[in-house]
């Protein structure tokens, strides 16, 4: 960050500089998502080993705190923007810096293993988490699969959603809705991964997150909630709770990983499967909201939407055929559930310590 910063302030100095994009793209891109990776994984897998008999709520604490702190970092980050004036940016950047290292660094002096923990020892040298894969490639194919396509479609609804609102005639409480959306986000995290920790087999959770999901979208679908503009005030409530089950179901998609794949590999290199996994994540990241932006931009027509003095464009038909997609991506997602990840033999993290 405190790198970011200063390649800022060097484009500013030195206008048409490639050194500061080029020292902002190594920064704040790659080193920054590196260090992004590192803190997310290491913390959830000593949850994990801490927590081993409430491991879902563990990591569910873990990845809601990891959405969370975009609640509570992005009002700070834009009042700093607002009160530091000419270079701004940079200072933000410098600032940060410093108490983000304080935080981190006093993070990493408390995060430890449980004293009885020890990592588990392999008769083969040099074991990477790709040969403990291999043990069961079906079962890491069918997770990776149901993964990214639940995230694919939860980022396509959560890009149109303010959108979508303003469709149904909540224009007025859009601001309030997104946040309560965030609220379903968060609760999912952390609700779907307790919840987890009741059932025997862990892959029962994606299962019910992808039929309510399934379900919610059929509804808005067989109803036309969005293009009928949310009228009668039923396919209001309908659109409302798809988009409030969709937020949910992502946030429980994101949380139940680490614990799943944990649940059929074990300890055992756990953190590098786990950014294996989170590969789905990224390539969501790509594809998710372009998918949906592409639909309404070739689906539908775009309308003048006028409200509070300002007119925008909105496509409700559009908006109302990514569901279509969608339906059709839940529905791979819940065959690969059922049918590649099956329930796993045995407790691998017991193997794990008798070995």
């Amino acid at each position: 960050m405190a790198g970011t910063g200063f390649f800022i302030w060097y484009g500013g100095a030195h206008r048409g500089s490639m050194l500061s994009l080029i020292g902002i793209y190594v920064c704040y891109g790659f080193i920054m998502g590196i260090g992004l990776g590192t803190g997310y994984l290491s913390p959830v897998k000593t949850l994990m080993l801490w927590f081993e008999d409430r491991k879902g709520l563990a990591t569910g604490l873990a990845v809601a705190g990891f959405g969370a702190a975009k609640a509570i970092a992005s009002p700070i980050m834009q009042a700093m923007l607002d009160s530091l004036g000419d270079g701004g940016i940079y200072k933000m950047f410098l600032i940060l810096a410093v108490i983000y290292f304080i935080m981190m660094f006093v993070g990493h002096l408390l995060l430890a293993k449980p004293a009885g923990w020890h990592e588990p020892a392999t008769t083969e040298k040099g074991a990477r988490a790709i040969d403990v894969i291999k043990q069961k490639p079906v079962t890491f194919i069918g997770i990776w699969i149901m993964f990214y396509l639940n995230i694919t479609c939860g980022l396509a609804l959560i890009s149109q959603e303010k959108m979508i609102i303003k469709c149904i005639g909540l224009v007025g409480i859009v601001g309030v809705l997104s946040s309560v959306t965030a609220i379903f986000n968060a609760g999912g995290r952390l609700g779907f991964s307790a919840w987890a920790d009741t059932f025997k087999d862990r892959n029962t959770i994606y299962k019910i997150m992808l039929i309510m999901s399934i379900v919610a979208t059929g509804l808005v679908i067989v109803t036309q909630g969005i293009s009928r503009g949310g009228q009668p005030a039923i396919l209001m409530v309908l659109v409302l709770i798809l988009l409030f089950a969709v937020n949910a179901g992502y946030g429980g998609g994101f949380s139940n990983v680490p614990t799943l794949l944990s649940d059929h590999y074990g300890m055992k290199n756990i953190s590098a499967i786990h950014g294996i996994t989170l590969s789905a994540w990224a390539i969501a990241g790509l594809t998710g909201n372009q998918l949906a932006t592409f639909i309404v931009n070739h689906f539908g027509e775009w309308q003048d939407f006028a409200h509070d003095g300002v007119v925008e464009k909105i496509n409700p038909v559009g908006y109302q055929t990514v569901l279509y997609v969608t339906l059709a991506l839940y529905i791979i997602a819940a065959l690969s559930s059922f049918f590649l990840v099956k329930a796993p033999k045995g407790d691998a993290e017991k193997k794990e310590k008798t070995e």
